[in-house]
């Protein structure tokens, strides 16, 4: 007989507390993906509009999606951050690709899931604490009331999590999910499949949900879990679209710079060149008598005369 786990109760929709020097995105307050309800870029008049739009639908839920895949909310906010200052570079590229926000999401979490961030005494300070709960409570008998606890995604790998999230998450089809993962299809069922039976390592009912019920259960699960806590603030879409703007003034004008540098070396290697290369050959003329080269007339008669 197959066993049913009831969808934990969705967490109350608490305001994102926002720094006080950004203005708050607008969007949906909870959940994964992005609102339907909202505008569409494809119905701007601009590009600063339609970039407008999409940040809107977007930037929210991938907050949660990147907060899901770090366990950090700070690298969460730098990763959604520095994934909308990319598509505002690049918006000619981004604004005809198949899935704008699938582009936008690839990344963030590309930025997310960098090795480099592995390195961060803060991070590595954090998972050794969470250790050393899990250690002490162990996690036999599962979570409460059938709730994800946050190691049970960090445990995994990062390509495991990658996946669960599209999959799971977001509700994308297996070979979109592969797609975006850039992995084969076979691959990612088989990280699907072990990412599923790690999960139910913290919350055993899942072994015994029906497996046409089991998406939609760990799609709630993560939802409850990325809207536990409180997120840091997002600057508005112009705010992002400004900073994007200075860092590519910035970048130009340290290229241009470094093109000078090179250039005004260069002229300084030739001038400096051709003295140099004169003074090597008057130096022995100035020490003493010259020496005659023996295929010069000179060298001839001196060696006949001996």
């Amino acid at each position: 007989m197959t066993e049913t786990l009831s969808l934990p109760a969705p967490a109350g929709d608490a305001a994102p507390e926002a720094d006080e020097h950004d203005e708050p995105a607008t969007g949906p307050s909870s959940g994964l993906t992005e609102t339907a309800d909202l505008p569409h870029p494809e119905a701007a008049d601009g590009p600063a509009e339609a970039f407008d739009l999409l940040y809107a639908r977007l930037a929210r839920p991938l907050m949660r999606q990147t907060y899901l895949l770090t366990g950090d909310r700070e690298l969460a906010g730098r990763a959604v951050r520095h994934a909308f200052r990319q598509a505002w570079e690049r918006w000619p590229e981004v604004a005809v690709d198949r899935d704008p926000a699938g582009w936008v999401r690839t990344a963030a979490y590309d930025h997310a899931l960098s090795p480099w961030h592995r390195l961060d005494p803060r991070r590595r300070a954090a998972r050794r604490d969470g250790a050393a709960n899990r250690t002490e409570g162990g996690t036999e008998g599962g979570a409460k009331g059938g709730r994800l606890p946050p190691e049970a995604l960090l445990d995994l790998p990062p390509s495991y999590r990658r996946t669960l999230l599209l999959h799971d998450g977001l509700g994308l089809g297996l070979s979109e999910t592969a797609a975006e993962s850039e992995a084969s299809t076979a691959a990612t069922a088989a990280r699907l499949m072990h990412a599923r039976e790690a999960l139910a390592e913290y919350v055993p009912g899942l072994r015994r949900v029906a497996p046409d019920r089991r998406r939609e259960i760990i799609r709630s699960m993560l939802e409850e879990l990325a809207d536990a806590g409180s997120l840091p603030g997002l600057p508005s879409a112009r705010t992002a679209r400004d900073g994007s703007e200075r860092t590519v003034r910035l970048r130009t004008g340290a290229s241009f710079g470094a093109t000078a540098l090179v250039a005004a070396a260069a002229v300084l290697a030739s001038l400096a060149g051709p003295q140099a290369h004169d003074s090597a050959r008057q130096a022995p003329r100035e020490a003493g008598a010259p020496a005659v080269s023996e295929s010069s007339p000179g060298g001839q008669q001196d060696r006949a005369a001996r």
